[in-house]
């Protein structure tokens, strides 16, 4: 079983940046490729981005390009979501997600396994 525990959110101003973290517990996350969605008030779940195993490969949201990072530590069981440039259209709860172990990238929330309980991310104009 894997446990996933986001930090991170807060307030922000547009413009401004965060850094959202995410802290694996349970086997092989060396061997997951990790996401991050969000899911704004009254709206669906969207993709953010995913990381593969290794961090040598990264998919992002049209609308993220460019001012948000994914990366991730294996050595610490993280995965991190840097945000610059952050605009009140981010403002979302942001979560965390798994994919089996051994499984390639994907975007689609039904392909990760594991979700962690959401971080609450709101940027003011």
């Amino acid at each position: 079983q894997v446990q996933l525990v986001e930090s991170g959110g807060g307030l922000v101003q547009a413009g401004g940046s965060l850094r959202l973290s995410c802290a694996a517990s349970g086997p092989s996350f060396s061997s997951r490729t990790m996401g991050w969605f969000r899911q704004a008030p009254g709206k669906e779940r969207e993709f953010v981005a995913s990381i593969n195993r290794s961090g040598s490969s990264t998919d992002y949201l049209d609308s993220v390009k460019g001012r948000f990072t994914i990366s991730r530590d294996n050595a610490k069981n993280t995965v991190y979501l840097q945000m610059n440039s952050l605009k009140p259209e981010d403002t979302a709860v942001y979560y965390c997600a798994a994919r089996p172990i051994n499984a390639g990238m994907g975007a689609r929330g039904d392909l990760y396994s594991y979700w962690g309980q959401g971080t609450q991310v709101t940027v003011s104009s």
